[in-house]
């Protein structure tokens, strides 16, 4: 009776989560719809469904994700590939274990008066890039392009951009980068108008690399007690991915719930939201070998300003996603 009456208590005390497995989760960037997948997850119950205990850390400016991974603070990150396959070749053994993502939102936005109609017009227009690992991509563009980023009159001068629209608002550059689910929208919420703009999207100019992907350390894959809490963790942050295409605007006012900053609006994140629900579309989150290699392609492309210099060997893993998403 005894050992039945223990029995019972330990299963309810384990579906009330006081065992719960801990994960922490770094993300690239702070709150936003970007990462309505893992909120929802942890609001709707789909972690705790999993015996486990999220903990999802928000980025900013003054987080490199990367870092924090090295420096054991989180187990597991959402970065970009550009910047994971760098962080890689440079000698810290990360590896993709699941590709929410699908498709690229990345842009270069342009006030069509500057007289750019095509990226042939760039040469000797200032242009706006981020920095922190973002700028890979665009690196890799202007070498395909055979531009140098040197400010020569043959290339182009990068403008240092921070994480806002203010450089093209001011005219100090002709074009800057935009996310089609976040800056874009703040240049439109600015007064101009998408007929006085040219976008040139990365997936359009066939330079799209794959963006917002799952991220651990390779030494803890050959732990099987991680491998098993990762495969819990990826199998709920899809549920949770899944669930927020099919109700953005309640997904939405979730990432607004979970925003200590009080930074986000209502209307912000909807638009966001909407437009996040376009890129992770068609992703049940298994890293397509066709887009990692599409990737690999372009990042090695760029000449002497390649983002890799040689192709990486065991940058990513099925072993996650094969067993979550059975």
């Amino acid at each position: 009776m005894t050992r039945l009456m223990i029995a019972t208590a330990m299963a309810a005390a384990l579906a009330g989560g006081a065992w719960a497995e801990d994960v922490k989760l770094q993300l690239k960037w702070v709150t936003q719809a970007q990462f309505a997948g893992y909120y929802v997850a942890k609001d709707k119950g789909f972690y705790k469904d999993e015996g486990l205990d999220v903990t999802i850390l928000p980025g900013g400016p003054d987080v490199a994700p990367t870092q924090v991974m090295a420096g054991g603070g989180a187990d597991v990150m959402v970065d970009w590939m550009p910047s994971a396959l760098a962080a890689r070749e440079k000698g810290l053994p990360i590896v993709n274990i699941a590709q929410p993502f699908k498709s690229s939102g990345m842009q270069l936005t342009c006030l069509k008066e500057s007289g750019i109609t095509s990226p042939d017009d760039f040469k000797g227009k200032t242009l706006g890039v981020w920095f922190g690992g973002n700028e890979y991509p665009f690196l890799n563009w202007m070498g395909k392009l055979g531009l140098k980023t040197d400010g020569s009159p043959d290339g182009v001068t990068v403008l240092k951009q921070g994480f806002n629209v203010d450089p093209l608002l001011q005219k100090q550059a002709a074009c800057i980068s935009t996310m089609t689910y976040n800056e874009y929208g703040q240049v439109l919420d600015a007064g101009i108008t998408p007929d006085q703009l040219v976008n040139f999207n990365y997936t359009d100019e066939g330079v799209a690399t794959l963006e917002d992907g799952l991220y651990v350390m390779q030494d803890k894959l050959a732990d099987p007690a991680f491998e098993e809490k990762m495969v819990k963790f990826v199998r709920a942050s899809m549920k949770g991915w899944k669930w927020a295409e099919e109700n953005p605007d309640e997904a939405a006012m979730i990432v607004l719930e979970n925003d200590d900053t009080g930074a986000q609006t209502e209307a912000h994140q909807k638009f966001m939201m909407g437009e996040i629900a376009k890129l992770t579309a068609g992703s049940n989150g298994t890293l397509d070998e066709a887009d990692y290699q599409r990737t690999v392609d372009a990042l090695m492309s760029g000449g002497s300003d390649a983002v890799i210099t040689k192709a990486p060997e065991g940058a990513w893993t099925h072993q996650i996603t094969d067993k979550a998403l059975q």
